[in-house]
């Protein structure tokens, strides 16, 4: 079920970036030599004539290496999410659930969630966050699963004009990471999938959030606690925000009271 409301006089939020296109599988991106030739450094990075500028990772070892880097020196969109899921990707099952697909063996669960061992470690995840924030200050639209506030620190404070974030399985205290990304406009945060993983985003999170990220113009919450105090922080220190989602959310009661000082709230959307 889906609800969604409407001002009569609103605008439409800034426009997300355009979508990338999925050069899968990057396993078979060639990583050496160091100095790649000119001629295929030219054939990489163009697809279907346009120069490539976002790209989805399959492969976590297009980030670690950085050998591969050079291919691809003008990127401003980088989603890490399947790139962070360790499961071989031969099991021939797929499991789908929300915005997520994952590729998944008989034994995939651990008390109806995926393992830890499913997914990178957070220190290795901070670690090619640290070499992306470096190689590319530009950039504007980040997608990862598992980031702790190491890692997005330095995002936030390499990546000046980094517009829109989406964080999967983070939790409260990895969002200080990033109040210092000024910036930021549109900011997506999946706290819970039933079947994948059970992270925790709370009032503490959305306070640590609306105290950095002031020009917000779109923020959704999926799998998300929190209450009226945590929304209130939200709308009293993000007051350019327009857009506000909640996809199968696990909000208190009493925090629709909140919306009240969401001043410039234009659209509300509740799924469930």
């Amino acid at each position: 079920m889906q609800q969604q409301f409407n001002h009569p006089l609103s605008r439409t939020p800034s426009a997300s970036p355009p979508s990338e296109p999925d050069l899968t599988p990057f396993q078979s991106l060639p990583l050496d030599p160091i100095e790649p030739d000119r001629s295929s450094l030219l054939s990489d990075l163009y697809l279907n004539g346009q120069v490539v500028q976002s790209l989805k990772v399959t492969d976590w070892s297009f980030v670690s290496s950085r050998r591969s880097f050079n291919r691809f020196a003008n990127l401003t969109g980088l989603d890490l999410a399947r790139s962070c899921i360790q499961i071989p990707r031969n099991s021939g099952i797929l499991v789908t659930r929300k915005t997520m697909s994952v590729h998944v063996d008989t034994n995939y669960t651990v008390d109806g969630f995926l393992g830890k061992t499913a997914f990178l470690p957070s220190n290795e995840v901070d670690h090619g966050l640290t070499l992306i924030a470096e190689k590319y200050p530009n950039l504007q639209r980040l997608v990862a699963i598992g980031a702790s506030e190491e890692g997005l620190i330095r995002v936030a404070a390499e990546c000046s004009t980094l517009q829109e974030l989406k964080l999967h399985c983070c939790g409260d205290l990895a969002l200080k990471g990033i109040s210092g990304t000024k910036n930021l406009q549109v900011v997506k945060l999946i706290g819970f999938i039933d079947g994948f993983y059970n992270s925790v985003i709370s009032d503490i999170g959305l306070t640590l959030l609306a105290q950095g990220c002031k020009r917000l113009v779109k923020l959704e919450l999926c799998g998300c606690e929190g209450s009226y105090d945590g929304i209130k922080a939200i709308g009293q220190r993000c007051q350019m925000l327009e857009e506000l989602s909640f996809y199968n959310h696990m909000m208190d009661g009493g925090w629709l009271a909140s919306l009240s000082f969401c001043v410039n709230l234009k659209t509300l959307k509740l799924k469930y």
